[in-house]
């Protein structure tokens, strides 16, 4: 072999050595830097993941549920003691309390004894009446000797006229003296001194009484009865909701004490003044309250709800992704398959928005996650 074919020789086996080296590198498994991704976009707004994907775990999926439409955002309410069926009880003159029948919590009927004052002034009113009926007695018997003189001519008609007058004057007193003396309501039997009762029937809300206190007319209540079962809520209505506002019209309201719970109630009554330095208007809402898990004085968001019965999904606010001027939720179609859609809101508030259109009740929403959607949504894209 010459020296020129031993060249060309030698660059044909270093072409076919190139060649099956390239060859080899292409058949061999490769190798990327990067992982997978966990996510795949099937179709367009659609994110799948595999079984056991880490992403799994931040998501929290519920069913949409139905819900009233209310008219406008939630507004402050608070719970208040039904004025109908209260009664604040307080002593009508001083006294020393010598014994205790009622404590907070207690069942009462009405003229029920809640409590016995020693009541020095009571033994005084019990004197006047005495005083009041014996005078009257008296001027009676008077009147009666003075209408026989009279009859038998041995007197004038203004000694008749006169002794009416005195008799009618001690009757006005005896029952002056009587109504005070029942005012007072003095114990029957039951213990010592002035007894307290209860005018109504209900339950005993509060007590400011204690053993051995003095006690003096015009203070705080020494007891508050109230039938419990009947509340109501209190709201500062804003003054551009009024047009909104009628009795009659549906409310529901919201409290600290049973989350994801909420009560219905009714307007009652639309106050008739604007607050000059709040500019809202008071209104008052009957609620029905037979279990008792209600109590005066909690705060309370409130709602109010169309009178026409409207329903709408009720949506987490967490559950929605804006972009722009639309809004958009994720709904699971399938086992780790989530779908992102549309949706037409009605009403929005703090915590619960209000869809019209784009979600059906049941279907399973993501409440929980939807930003981590969003995010590799957009990256695959």
């Amino acid at each position: 072999m010459n020296k020129r074919t031993a060249a060309i020789a030698l660059v044909l086996a270093a072409a076919a050595g190139a060649a099956g080296y390239l060859a080899g590198h292409r058949s061999a498994p490769q190798v990327d830097a990067k992982p997978a991704a966990p996510a795949e976009n099937r179709v367009p707004g659609e994110i799948k993941y595999p079984e056991g994907a880490p992403q799994l775990s931040a998501l929290k999926v519920e069913a949409a549920v139905e819900a009233p439409l209310p008219l406008a955002e939630p507004l402050n309410g608070r719970i208040a003691y039904d004025e109908d069926v209260t009664a604040r009880i307080s002593s009508p003159i001083a006294g020393r309390i010598v014994a205790l029948k009622a404590a907070v919590g207690d069942s009462v009927k009405s003229g029920q004894v809640l409590v016995n004052i020693d009541a020095p002034d009571l033994a005084a009113a019990l004197a006047d009446t005495r005083k009041a009926e014996a005078d009257e007695s008296r001027k009676r018997l008077a009147m009666e000797r003075t209408q026989k003189l009279f009859d038998a001519e041995v007197i004038p008609r203004k000694d008749v006229e006169s002794a009416a007058a005195d008799y009618s004057q001690a009757q006005a007193e005896t029952a002056r003296a009587r109504s005070r003396l029942k005012n007072l309501s003095p114990a029957a039997g039951d213990g010592p001194g002035l007894a307290l009762r209860s005018p109504v029937n209900g339950m005993v809300a509060d007590r400011k009484a204690n053993p051995s206190q003095e006690v003096q007319p015009g203070g705080d209540p020494l007891f508050v009865v109230s039938n419990l079962s009947r509340l109501w809520v209190l709201i500062d209505l804003p003054e551009h909701h009024l047009s909104k506002v009628k009795p009659g019209l549906p409310v529901s309201l919201t409290v600290e004490a049973y989350p994801g719970e909420s009560f219905r109630a009714v307007v009652a009554r639309v106050g008739q003044v604007v607050n000059p330095d709040t500019r809202r208007i008071q209104v008052r809402c009957d609620l029905a309250n037979p279990d008792g898990r209600l109590k005066p004085e909690m705060y309370a968001r409130v709602s109010l709800l169309t009178d026409e019965g409207k329903q709408a999904v009720r949506l987490p606010n967490s559950a929605l992704v804006t972009e722009g001027l639309y809004s958009f939720v994720f709904v699971e179609t399938a086992p780790r398959v989530y779908v992102k859609r549309k949706v037409q809101l009605s009403v929005q508030d703090r915590e619960y928005s209000y869809a019209s259109a784009g979600v059906a009740k049941g279907e399973r929403v993501v409440v929980g996650g939807a930003l981590l959607l969003q995010s590799e949504l957009s990256s695959t894209n």
